[in-house]
């Protein structure tokens, strides 16, 4: 470690004390005999880059994807325990597929797959915000595979006699 008075990398621990996150080491240069302090952090994770739309790299934030979950799954009947399992399933399929640098698409296509199965009306109200839809239409080009795929259940519905004769 470099003193940051003389700037001769020649010290000692003098104490080291856990500070939280952190570890706290008192050191003293052997070239000066001044005393400084220095935080040791372990690292994390590797630093994510996010490449959105635009070509710009931003830093990944995971906060950034559960805000869009909450909002999704806002008044559903999903608790938050799934929320935080499908926040810790992106990061995992993320982190191993990509290295450094994640696709934002490929974000927000991991996010609404995950949706889909949990929550469809969440996985729209994502894929409304996420995909920029203009207008009802494509609404109802997005709701329409998961219909069809219901057998028909909902028409089903709606030919039931109603009763009286």
């Amino acid at each position: 470690m470099e003193c940051p008075f003389c700037h001769e990398d020649n010290d000692r621990v003098v104490d080291s004390r856990a500070s939280g996150v952190a570890i706290r080491r008192r050191r003293e240069c052997q070239a000066c005999g001044r005393r400084f302090t220095t935080y040791e952090r372990a690292e994390s994770e590797p630093r994510l880059r996010v490449i959105k739309k635009d070509g710009t790299r931003v830093a990944y934030d995971r906060n950034k994807i559960r805000q869009g979950l909450t909002r999704a799954l806002h008044k559903r009947p999903v608790p938050t325990e799934r929320l935080d399992q499908i926040l810790q399933e992106v990061e995992d399929e993320l982190t191993a597929k990509y290295d450094l640098e994640i696709p934002s698409r490929a974000i927000g296509d991991l996010v609404m797959a995950k949706l889909r199965e949990t929550d469809q009306v969440a996985y729209v109200r994502f894929a409304s915000v996420y995909r920029d839809f203009k207008d009802v239409s494509q609404f109802v080009e997005e709701v329409e595979p998961m219909l069809s795929q219901r057998g028909g259940a909902a028409s089903n519905e709606t030919d039931r006699p109603t009763g009286g004769d």
